[in-house]
């Protein structure tokens, strides 16, 4: 209660009400308060299990029925409202890691650590559960990026996980942004997964002083690595032989993927990652970054997509 005033946590729990009133599903969704009382979509269908946090639109986690779950969360939750949670799938945007021109603005963009607004829900046909948000330029976020849009977010729980995020250009300029699914995919150990699809692809090493090299065979992890693969639009398939599973990250709207793990240092200066949960967590992210960067002229819109399956 100390990070928020009474009276904000009050005027919360009153909209948290309104929100289940409005867009809660029997059998299917509801809402319960988070970390500083930040309203959380429950999931809970014939496939799968899942929670979304309204800030950021985050995916917090994915289980589908008799599954492992899909992806990794830190055991260590932030309760600063203006710290991302590290783990789940954040949404990296307007811009895709440290700011171009000024480092003091939040890393990967305001996006994740923005609420968004819940526009509606739905039970689809095949028992799967729908929920679409939006977030709109306002005078916090002009503060941070000064153009005028509307981002729209789906994100379909099922058998399979579906992500869609929509940009539109609601100015009178263009725009340029870069943006990123950041998945952080649960394993079993990292140092025996493999992941497939990004063979003979280039890809910039960032922890090799940004070099550019070339993809041989299938991705191993024996240490620090952060790459962007480039002019891709390729499924990646994580082999994960400790779980008796593959993961398959399908994509639209991007042609460039990040292929992330900290390793021991990094995951150290970090604080968040806990007593070596870096060799449970693999990071492969769908992402528009680099020369695959999206500009969008006024009245443009773009549709970034990932969808996320399991085959055992």
């Amino acid at each position: 209660m100390s990070t928020i005033s009474l009276h904000a946590f009050k005027n919360r729990l009153t909209v948290l009400q309104t929100i289940k009133e409005i867009f809660s599903i029997d059998n299917h969704l509801t809402f319960t308060a988070g970390r500083n009382s930040m309203t959380v979509a429950e999931i809970a269908n014939d496939h799968a299990e899942a929670m979304i946090s309204l800030e950021g639109g985050h995916v917090m986690n994915f289980v589908p029925q008799n599954q492992e779950p899909l992806l990794w969360l830190s055991d260590f939750m932030p309760m600063d409202a203006n710290k991302a949670i590290r783990g789940g799938i954040p949404i990296c945007w307007p811009w895709f890691g440290i700011h171009p021109t000024d480092s003091t603005k939040p890393a990967h963009g305001f996006a994740r650590i923005t609420p968004w607004i819940v526009k509606g829900t739905k039970a689809l046909e095949n028992g799967a559960t729908q929920i679409n948000f939006g977030l709109k330029a306002n005078e916090n976020t002009i503060k941070l990026w000064p153009y005028k849009f509307q981002a729209l977010l789906t994100i379909t729980i099922g058998s399979e996980l579906k992500i869609e995020l929509m940009t539109r250009n609601t100015g009178n300029e263009s725009f340029t942004l870069t943006q990123g699914l950041h998945s952080y995919f649960n394993v079993s150990d990292v140092r025996q997964v493999t992941v497939d699809g990004l063979e003979n692809c280039e890809y910039l090493d960032a922890a090799d002083n940004w070099q550019r090299k070339q993809q041989s065979g299938k991705i191993t992890i024996s240490g620090e690595t952060n790459r962007v693969y480039l002019d891709t639009t390729a499924d990646c398939v994580i082999e994960d032989p400790g779980f008796n599973r593959k993961i398959r990250i399908a994509k639209a709207g991007s042609k460039s993927t990040v292929v992330w793990n900290p390793w021991v240092e990094t995951a150290a200066r970090f604080g968040d990652f806990g007593y070596e949960g870096y060799l449970n967590m693999l990071c492969v992210e769908t992402t528009n970054i680099g020369d695959d960067a999206i500009i969008l002229a006024p009245g443009e819109e773009h549709c970034l997509q990932t969808l996320i399956s399991i085959e055992n």
